[in-house]
């Protein structure tokens, strides 16, 4: 019996995705963006993994040395982290750097500690590093050795700079691509052009103040909690509320006004930073729990390094060899070298 093909029944074509925008497809919203309970327990799950290592690591250099430490708090490490967040932006200054990499080597830095602790990885250090890979990967890159003659200390070498770049990096998930709340500020200036209902003159001045609210917004943790476009407006709606609602409400967008605010409130409550002189005693404090692997001298950092040492010579003794072998093998195949 004949096997007839017979057509496969007409269906329906799959009805396409709906358009998502852009900034759903990034890292940034896929990967950095958290509730405020989330950031919470994680710093503070963090920290107390921190604490318990280093205790173990301590007790085991030098038995009851813990006893009289009082290990920072999770509350406490953010705190200092906040305040070199102001700092960048002090360095963007004195460097002569934009805004662009300012507000990215901002975000880099609290992503960095959202994965470290900085009993492992003091902010000054790590700061460092990540400004000088903000200007590359923010594409306005400058000579390693401009900028280490433009830092303050005038102790940092480049090599210092570059000490920690692959772990800045991984902690990233080398995520690099950020996505600015100043960026979406001036689209919205822009579009509020368009609106007759909106004053055009008083946008220019709206604009100045909202970016200062802005820069305010990156000591706070708006952009791991909200959008861009939703702490544009949220620092649009601190400079001239009255501005903000006429535009939410003529793009049809008055149900977003809530979230709005609830973002404006966060920024003027934190984006303060932290006072100096709790910078000072956290600090301090620091110096007493610093992880003694990280520590030049302690017995911890001399067992460690000798380790690793080892390790390295291993490497090499094993590579040489292998090398001896391979011309012996081919001495075997070829008979040895013929003297002329």
């Amino acid at each position: 019996m004949a096997v007839v093909d017979t057509p496969n029944e007409p269906h329906e074509p799959p009805a396409p995705p709906p358009n998502q925008p852009l900034y759903e497809a990034s890292t940034q919203y896929k990967h950095w963006r958290f509730s405020p309970e989330q950031l919470a327990q994680s710093r503070r799950e963090l920290n107390q993994a921190a604490v318990a290592s280093l205790k173990k690591l301590l007790e085991e250099e030098e038995a009851g040395s813990t006893s009289l430490i009082q290990f920072l708090t999770g509350e406490e490490e953010h705190a200092l982290v906040v305040y070199y967040a102001r700092v960048i932006g002090s360095m963007c200054v004195r460097i002569g750097l934009s805004e662009e990499v300012e507000a990215t080597a901002t975000s880099y830095l609290k992503r960095f500690y959202l994965k470290n602790t900085v009993m492992d990885w003091h902010p000054m250090n790590v700061t460092i590093t990540i400004l000088f890979l903000a200007t590359k990967t923010s594409n306005m890159p400058i000579s390693l050795d401009y900028y280490v003659s433009k830092l303050p200390s005038g102790k940092t070498e480049a090599a210092d700079v570059l000490a920690l770049e692959f772990l800045v990096a991984q902690s990233l998930g080398f995520d690099f691509t950020v996505w600015h709340a100043h960026r979406a500020l001036w689209g919205i200036v822009l579009d509020a052009q368009s609106i007759p209902e909106i004053d055009q003159e008083s946008t220019k001045h709206t604009h100045s103040a909202a970016l200062q609210h802005i820069r305010n917004s990156r000591l706070t943790d708006a952009e791991l909690v909200y959008t861009p476009s939703q702490i544009a407006m949220a620092c649009l709606y601190l400079a001239d509320p009255q501005l903000a609602e006429t535009y939410l409400s003529h793009k049809g967008s008055g149900n977003m006004l809530s979230v709005v605010q609830e973002a404006a409130r966060m920024i003027e409550r934190d984006g303060k930073g932290t006072d100096v002189g709790r910078v000072r005693d956290i600090d301090f404090r620091l110096k007493t729990c610093k992880n003694p692997e990280r520590v030049k001298g302690s017995k911890t950092y001399e067992a460690r390094q000798a380790k690793a040492d080892a390790v390295a010579a291993e490497k090499r003794a094993l590579k040489a060899n292998a090398s001896l072998e391979s011309r012996m093998s081919q001495d075997e195949m070829f008979g040895p070298s013929i003297s002329l």
